[in-house]
């Protein structure tokens, strides 16, 4: 009983301390006020717990503290989300639609959308991948690629290339003769340039990162 009566007692100070009458509580529980009353008088032997459990979401409270099981009046927030990883902080970079001829890569016309990316990746701009030449790396149609500009790449590096007004997404190798672009499909063949096709090849940058939708 005296269990009771502490609970009683928390219910009453609470609800005052809201500045809300039995009424209030008795409405938001759908019982008569004599009945909150009685609990606030701990004259009711058997709380039953959905009723407590009502009582406790009408004085926005923990349950376990309306029952005298805890001095916390209210949970700590992760006790229940433990297990979430907290967005991390972003940054934007463009999207590159088409590449205009002769317009450097970030000019404004180049621009379709803005992105929101994770400051762990270090990017400059990003592409949307067209096609399925690069499925052998997890890269799908329309998933974006993050570029980091630079005008050369390793070789057997993944790269952003501007053939002649567009890009393309390759594995790039080099060879004192000629460029090979290799996609990463083997229904493709490679692109292979050489003499003065050279000069419509431009390295763009190295990609360093993708995102993907879920089907």
């Amino acid at each position: 009983m005296e269990k009771n009566i502490q609970t009683g007692k928390r219910i009453q100070s609470r609800r005052e301390e809201l500045g809300m009458n039995l009424g209030d509580i008795a409405k938001e529980v759908g019982v008569a006020v004599s009945t909150i009353q009685r609990y606030e008088k701990g004259k009711i032997e058997k709380m039953k717990l959905p009723v407590i459990e009502a009582i406790a979401k009408a004085l926005q409270v923990d349950p376990a503290w309306l029952l005298c099981q805890t001095d916390q009046m209210n949970p700590p927030l992760h006790s229940s989300i433990d297990n979430l990883i907290p967005l991390p902080k972003t940054y934007q970079i463009p999207l590159i639609g088409d590449i205009a001829c002769g317009t450097p890569i970030l000019a404004e016309e180049n621009v379709e959308a803005i992105l929101e990316v994770p400051q762990h990746i270090k990017a400059d701009f990003a592409l949307r991948c067209h096609g399925d030449s690069m499925i052998g790396v997890h890269i799908h149609d329309g998933d974006i690629v993050y570029i980091r500009q630079q005008p050369d790449v390793d070789n057997g590096s993944i790269a952003a290339v501007c053939i002649e007004n567009s890009a393309t997404l390759k594995r790039v190798y080099k060879y004192p003769d000629k460029l090979v672009l290799s996609p990463a499909n083997p229904a493709y063949e490679p692109l292979v340039y050489t003499g003065e096709e050279l000069s419509q090849v431009r390295i763009l940058g190295k990609a360093v990162g993708f995102t993907s939708l879920i089907d």
